[in-house]
């Protein structure tokens, strides 16, 4: 059984530029640079025989390159916020990635995505913050200018049981013109 994820890797000056916004928020506990991703699609543990089934059918994604631009910093869980992320702006092409994912995966036999895709880098897991002090922590840092990093491939990402970077690479899918 291995615990799998398709994702966009970072590119390390990206990384850095979003990691300048780590601190000054109690209760948080910060990913590493190194583990940002933007999650296309979350798998779980699955069975070997499932993982290569996932691994072909993600070959058969297609897609051309495209950019993605990051728009402010945002967090989920409401009143009892449990994380704070950067934002991407959603986008025609980015939808329409993460919509074949989520097609190769009900190909491969996996059960359907429950939840909304919502563009984002995830920056730090939340216990105990308070939603002013994350509302102030977000808003302190207003919106990300003109960062946006090219989308030429996607990963399948591996990942420990329980979560956490750093996450191996099973395969990489380039995009491609034409």
């Amino acid at each position: 059984m291995v615990r799998l994820f398709a994702g966009l890797p970072l590119p390390g000056p990206i990384a850095q530029r979003l990691s300048l916004a780590r601190g000054g928020l109690p209760g948080a506990r910060w990913v590493e640079p190194e583990a940002y991703h933007v999650t296309l699609r979350f798998f779980g543990e699955v069975e070997g025989p499932d993982a290569d089934r996932l691994a072909a059918a993600l070959e058969e994604v297609p897609g051309a390159p495209f950019e993605a631009v990051f728009t402010g910093y945002d967090a989920f869980g409401g009143e009892k916020p449990r994380s704070v992320h950067a934002r991407l702006a959603s986008s025609e092409p980015l939808d329409e990635l993460q919509a074949r994912v989520e097609g190769a995966a009900r190909i491969a036999g996996l059960p359907p995505e429950s939840r909304r895709f919502v563009p984002h880098v995830t920056l730090a897991y939340l216990k105990g913050a308070r939603p002013e002090e994350v509302s102030a922590w977000i808003e302190e840092r207003g919106p990300i200018e003109g960062a946006g990093f090219a989308v030429d491939r996607f990963v399948l990402f591996t990942a420990r049981p329980g979560g956490g970077g750093p996450y191996g690479q099973a395969a990489v899918y380039p995009l491609e013109e034409g």
